[in-house]
């Protein structure tokens, strides 16, 4: 640590404290860590226990009670990287104006630079309306136990403003692919390999057929596509194999696509009449599509930018899903990718820009000044 500089010593620390999803104690930390830096100030906070192994949720208040809708900000403090990666594969370091670090662009740095924020406008008393700040345990697995929350908050807001990172040189996303995800099971007949051959009937020779399937269900023109990443099966070398499985990976750019892709993952039907079929799953996140209402705030949010020194941009509809997604489904006015810039999420090159801290600071702190 002693590498870092001392201005950024508070996000080294959380970079330092590894929080992948799945690592309850980690997660539970980093909650810590953000109510501890608020103790004292006129923030309350509310703490939600996880469930199902997964960490805690935590909820930040401040601003008026003046019976406005509130200017929500969401954070999500999972990463995808396992411990002990900061002690190998990924040290905590600056390297000119790149801070390296498990998480630091998505999003610890993006939460990190927003709650600062947040500080500074509860701390000035220049919200004009209620400010609420959700951290969140489990985005990186599509947040099943937090969903419900992100959807409580986002309809008593006029706007979400969303910390996942900035896009190519400081673009925030204004429109995100709907994501589905899918399990699909085979059964077949096994049988031994040598001897009894004809009598087989292969899980895995199926789920070839069906993966080339699905794969081919993919059409860039209407911004469709399908990837299986996971597979497996089989019993032994000398067995044609009983079962198999494999996931599905959809993104799509509009409801009606989701829904008939949807319908035809979900209703698979076996290549072979004498092996079974079970697929379950579905749409994950909803997509966000850039409506009038976005499309104004983040003209909001370029004259902000405007005024500290930039041109601010978004980016075309990413791949990427986050929890934006549900709270612009909602129809509530949502700005995502405004957290720090830099590049290599998920990857042993995760870095962020460290010289986007202070603009993107103060572009929320505008933000959530003038809602």
């Amino acid at each position: 640590m002693s590498t870092i500089d001392p201005s950024l010593s508070a996000l080294s620390v959380w970079l330092a404290l590894e929080s992948p999803t799945h690592h309850a104690p980690g997660v539970n930390g980093m909650m810590d860590l953000v109510a501890a830096e608020v103790e004292g100030l006129p923030i309350a906070v509310e703490r939600i226990p996880g469930r199902d192994g997964l960490g805690d949720a935590l909820i930040l208040r401040a601003g008026p009670n003046n019976g406005e809708k509130a200017v929500a900000v969401m954070s999500h403090l999972d990463t995808v990287h396992p411990v002990g990666t900061s002690a190998k594969d990924l040290p905590v370091r600056i390297e000119g104006d790149r801070l390296y670090g498990p998480g630091v662009y998505d999003m610890k740095g993006g939460a990190w630079l927003a709650l600062q924020a947040f500080k500074d406008v509860a701390k000035a008393g220049a919200a004009k309306r209620p400010m609420v700040f959700l951290f969140t345990p489990d985005e990186e697995i599509g947040s099943p136990t937090t969903r419900s929350v992100i959807e409580d908050i986002g309809r008593l807001s006029t706007a979400v403003l969303v910390t996942e990172p900035a896009r190519e040189g400081g673009k925030i996303v204004t429109a995100r692919k709907g994501v589905g995800r899918f399990d699909v099971r085979i059964e077949g007949r096994p049988s031994h390999s040598g001897s009894r051959h004809a009598d087989g009937r292969s899980a895995i020779r199926e789920a070839a057929h069906q993966i080339l399937a699905i794969e081919g269900i993919t059409d860039y023109a209407r911004g469709i596509t399908t990837s299986v990443a996971l597979m497996g099966g089989g019993t032994a070398a000398n067995v044609i194999p009983q079962h198999a499985w494999f996931s599905v990976d959809l993104r799509v750019t509009n409801l009606a696509d989701g829904a008939a892709m949807e319908s035809l993952i979900l209703g698979l039907k076996p290549r072979d009449p004498d092996v079974k079929i079970s697929v379950s799953g579905g749409m994950n996140r909803p997509p966000y599509e850039k409506s009038p209402e976005v499309a104004g705030l983040f003209e909001t949010a370029r004259g902000i930018a405007a005024g500290i020194g930039f041109d601010l941009k978004d980016c075309p509809m990413t791949g990427g899903g986050s929890d934006g997604n549900f709270t612009a489904a909602l129809g509530v006015p949502t700005l995502d990718g405004l957290g720090i810039d830099g590049d290599g999420a998920h990857t042993l090159n995760e870095h962020a820009l460290i010289s986007s801290i202070a603009p993107r600071r103060a572009l929320i702190k505008g933000l959530l000044e003038a809602i």
